[in-house]
C-alpha cells in the first residue's frame, strides 16, 4: 500500500465523521465549524488526485468567504437547537428520499467510472488541468460562465433590496457637496484681544 493510498483512506475518514458531526452537532457552531472541515479535507482530496485549481477554489471560496459567513450569521443570530429539531421527524422521510437519490447517482457516476469499458486517455508530463479549465471556460462555456454571472448579480441586489430599510435618523455625506468645498468655508480666522487672567484676592487670615 503506497503512501498517497494511505493518505487517501485518512482523509476520507476524517470527511465522514466531520460530515456526520455536521448533522449530529447539537450546537450549530459546532456543525458548521465541522462544514468547514469538510470543505477542507475535500480539498485536500481533490489536490490528492490532482485537481489542484478546484481544490484550491474550494478553499478559497467556501472555506474563505462562505462558512466564515455562516458561521458569523450563525453565532449573530439566537438559535434554539429545540425549534431547529421540532420538525425533524416531519422532514425525515423527504430527506431519506433525497439523499438516497443522491447516493444512487454518486455510485453510478463511480461505477461508470471504475468498471466502465473505456480505457482512460494517458496525458503528457506537460498537461495543465488549471489551464485547460480556465480555456473551457472561457471558450466552449463562456455564455454560460456570463448566464451564472448574470444570476448572482441578480441574487445580490435582490438580497440587498429586500433587507433595505428607509430609517429617517440615518446619517449619510453627500459626495458631491465634499468636491466642491471651498477652504474659505471650512475654516474661518477670527481676530479677538487677548486676555489677561487675574489674580484671585487674598482672603484675610490666609498664612503663607
Amino acid at each position: 500500500m503506497t503512501f498517497t493510498t494511505v493518505l487517501f483512506y485518512i482523509l476520507a475518514t476524517v470527511l465522514v465523521v466531520a460530515g456526520a458531526r455536521v448533522i449530529t452537532a447539537r450546537s450549530p457552531i459546532t456543525a458548521v465549524l465541522h462544514l468547514i472541515l469538510s470543505f477542507v479535507t475535500a480539498s485536500l482530496l481533490w489536490i490528492l488526485i490532482g485537481a489542484e485549481f478546484l481544490g484550491l477554489v474550494l478553499i478559497v471560496i467556501y472555506v474563505g468567504a462562505v462558512m466564515v459567513m455562516f458561521l458569523f450569521v450563525v453565532m449573530m443570530i439566537d438559535v434554539v437547537p429545540e425549534s431547529l429539531r421540532a420538525g425533524f421527524r416531519t422532514y425525515m422521510p423527504l430527506g431519506l428520499v433525497v439523499g438516497g437519490i443522491m447516493v444512487l447517482e454518486i455510485a453510478f457516476v463511480l461505477g461508470t467510472v471504475y468498471y466502465g469499458s473505456g480505457a482512460p486517455v494517458p496525458l503528457p508530463d506537460s498537461y495543465d488541468n488549471t489551464l485547460e479549465l480556465g480555456i473551457a471556460m472561457y471558450s466552449e462555456y463562456s455564455y454560460a460562465i456570463q448566464v451564472g454571472a448574470l444570476v448572482l448579480l441578480v441574487g445580490m441586489i435582490s438580497a440587498i433590496a429586500l433587507t433595505l430599510r428607509e430609517r429617517s435618523n440615518r446619517k449619510y455625506v453627500n459626495v458631491n457637496d465634499q468636491l466642491h468645498v471651498n477652504a474659505a468655508d471650512r475654516i474661518r480666522l477670527v481676530s479677538m484681544k487677548s486676555e489677561k487672567e487675574e489674580a484671585a484676592p487674598v482672603k484675610e487670615g490666609d498664612s503663607e
